[in-house]
């Protein structure tokens, strides 16, 4: 008996030092992917302040000026791209299937957020956070204000954080409805902007408000 306590003590002490190293590591690997998302968005600003010094000198306004087919292609093979690099390096921090999502949420998150610090650190664009924009092209143009994502993406990156330090197998349901529920406001939010403005920005129109 007194040899069987001694066993489960050594094995408790053991698998909490393995959560605390799983600890350490994750805060690492978290800190890591926060410079490759920063320098991410970095690059990803720096291709917007080139396209608008050809084709949107007077600013990104709507009724938002069309750009030659030939390069919206090379628009949406480059946002393509990226979210295939995110998914990459997810892939290569996670361990298992929910550490790789989580830690996708976590790039696009901070990606998403530093994208628009470094358009407003370079064009001091946008001048307010209600201010109306082009967010995504994939598969059509995604519009809405500028709010929308950097709210979307916090809720990300606090999704992404609670499951990778704070996992507990005793909260993994509440974890779960916690995801749910983010992820139903996420896409109904969206697909309003989506369903409700794309025809408009098609056709150069002002988005419908």
């Amino acid at each position: 008996m007194f040899h069987s306590f001694k066993g489960k003590r050594g094995l408790m002490r053991s698998s909490n030092k393995y959560h605390g190293r799983s600890e350490v590591n994750q805060r690492s690997s978290l800190i890591w992917a926060s410079f490759f998302a920063i320098a991410i968005a970095f690059v990803e600003a720096a291709v917007v302040v080139y396209l608008r010094k050809l084709y949107y000198p007077g600013g990104f306004g709507f009724p938002l000026k069309m750009i030659p087919q030939s390069i919206l292609w090379i628009e949406l093979g480059r946002e393509l791209a990226t979210i295939i690099m995110l998914m990459a390096v997810a892939g290569l921090i996670g361990h298992h299937f929910r550490q790789k999502l989580a830690y996708f949420a976590f790039l696009f998150g901070m990606w998403d957020i530093f994208y628009y610090v470094w358009l407003k650190i370079y064009l001091n664009w946008p001048s307010f956070l209600l201010e109306w924009n082009v967010l995504f092209l994939i598969p059509l143009p995604w519009v809405g204000p500028v709010l929308a994502p950097i709210l979307v993406s916090l809720g990300l990156i606090f999704s992404a954080i609670v499951i990778l330090l704070f996992y507990q197998k005793g909260s993994l349901i509440v974890i779960k409805q916690i995801g749910l529920v983010r992820w139903g406001i996420i896409c109904n939010y969206h697909n309003f902007y989506f369903l409700w403005s794309v025809p408009n920005v098609l056709q150069q129109q002002l988005p419908r408000g």
